[in-house]
């Protein structure tokens, strides 16, 4: 009779079929410790199941215009309501047989989770872009504008040209290429959840980056949001050049 920690590293190093077939031979060991590593090994298979189907439900409006349109893209902002930082938009294009395990709306995802992710769909894609709107910016021509230029910029960073856009909420104005806004896309669809993961990540980096520099404003934990630890920290020091000033002028000099 095989020891249980063999029968452990035999379930670890095997996948797929072989696990199974493993599982079925230890099924009906009695030995309780053997009975754990069976359950164990068998919710992982179904969790893996469930989020497999999950994905393809996420895939819905990419196979609905796969048949039109050769490359689809998916576009997401990050940073639309902080009162400090830039907005960042992503657009990514991924294979249609891409498997990105756990890829959701950035906002239903750990940081830890996220950053990996970020890795993996760079790695994944077909083709990916960044674009950020200074604060400057959003104060210039107001933060539905800057989102605007930030998804136009992040699409002219696509190392190719999308055939159509599937974009989180909105139509982007002045591209050329058809383009359908899907309401809380980031949850129904995988390329818009890879655009919000690419554009969340680039900017919570930026914001912890701004943290080094401008410390009194705690931008590593609130990434420029209006907590109140940070507006009464505004209304201490004064702004900083990174905080968007149409956003916080109920703030600076208040008591």
């Amino acid at each position: 009779m095989k020891a249980i920690s063999v029968i452990k590293e035999e379930l670890e190093r095997s996948c797929g079929e072989a696990r199974d077939a493993l599982l079925s031979e230890y099924e009906n060991d009695g030995r309780k410790g053997v009975q754990n590593l069976v359950f164990k090994y068998k919710k992982e298979a179904q969790a893996l199941v469930e989020e497999r189907l999950r994905l393809e439900g996420m895939r819905v409006f990419e196979k609905k215009y796969a048949s039109s349109y050769f490359s689809i893209c998916g576009v997401d902002e990050a940073g639309r309501g902080p009162l400090a930082g830039p907005v960042v938009a992503g657009a990514c294009i991924l294979p249609p047989d891409a498997e990105i395990l756990f890829l959701n709306d950035s906002k239903k995802l750990s940081a830890k989770k996220r950053d990996i992710l970020f890795d993996e769909i760079q790695e994944k894609a077909i083709a990916f872009g960044v674009g950020i709107v200074s604060p400057e910016r959003i104060d210039e021509i107001n933060i539905l504008q800057a989102t605007f230029e930030a998804m136009q910029i992040a699409v002219g960073n696509l190392s190719m040209v999308p055939d159509l856009l599937l974009v989180d909420a909105v139509k982007i104005p002045n591209v050329t290429m058809k383009q359908i806004g899907i309401i809380k896309g980031d949850a129904k669809s995988v390329s818009i959840a890879a655009a919000s993961i690419l554009a969340k990540v680039t900017r919570d980096r930026i914001m912890i980056e701004m943290d080094a520099i401008y410390p009194q404003y705690g931008f590593r934990q609130n990434k420029g949001y209006g907590s109140a630890a940070h507006i009464q920290a505004i209304r201490e020091h004064g702004a900083c050049p990174i905080h968007r000033e149409t956003f916080i002028k109920n703030f600076v000099g208040a008591e």
